[in-house]
């Protein structure tokens, strides 16, 4: 079971009016949106960009060739933990980011208090669960271990996969920030495992499932 989710490309809110218009051209399944004034092109000073490690990567050296040859050099800035995108935009370090979906921006915001506003998407990337020892949801023993991610937004997500796979059910009422204590019915008797976000598709060897994020 899939479902898919809207990468923002993010920027920091003092910012926004300087570089109304930053679009970073995609191929394929990002598309490039506009750039803000002063242009980067026209200053050639280099966009950094702040992505996640693993397939990002390869998306994103598509990303920047294209962009070359349109005039906008495009210099990622990689990195291994989710807390680290956003960190880094705040202080100034990046020009913007593009790893996080809204609910999990909205959630940094209100816990951070981090003045970033998203300026438009990028890809759309699904999160699924996915395992290495079985094939059908049918086949997952009771007591199965299946890892989730353990930020608000990204947890509750995972928790509605498995919840719409009949695994579990949620409390009545439960919003998108759902933890495991939002389980109501757990016929398998599942161990739902929380997991560093950054982690929890390496794990899934080590575990019997694993709800994964895949941006």
């Amino acid at each position: 079971m899939s479902g898919n989710t809207n990468t923002l490309l993010s920027f920091l809110s003092a910012s926004i009016n300087r570089r109304a218009g930053l679009a970073v051209l995609f191929a394929s399944a990002v598309a490039i949106v506009g750039l803000a004034a002063p242009s980067f092109a026209e200053d050639k000073r280099a966009v950094k960009v702040g992505i996640m490690s693993g397939e990002d990567e390869d998306v994103w050296r598509v990303v920047t060739a294209q962009a070359a040859e349109r005039g906008l050099t495009i210099e990622t800035v990689v990195f291994n933990d989710y807390t680290q995108p956003n960190e880094a935009l705040e202080r100034g370090e990046i020009d913007a980011n593009a790893f996080q979906h809204k609910p999990y921006l909205d959630n940094q915001i209100k816990t951070q208090g981090y003045h970033i506003v998203p300026v438009g998407y990028t890809g759309v990337w699904p999160i699924g669960l996915y395992s290495k020892k079985y094939t059908k949801i049918a086949d997952l023993p009771e007591g199965a271990v299946i890892g989730v991610p353990n930020d608000p937004s990204n947890e509750g997500r995972a928790l509605r996969v498995l919840q719409s796979e009949g695994l579990i059910k949620l409390r009545e009422g439960t919003g998108i920030l759902a933890t495991t204590t939002d389980i109501a019915e757990n016929p398998k008797k599942l161990v739902v495992k929380e997991l560093d976000a950054g982690i929890v598709g390496r794990s899934v060897e080590d575990l019997d499932g694993a709800v994964v994020n895949t941006d």
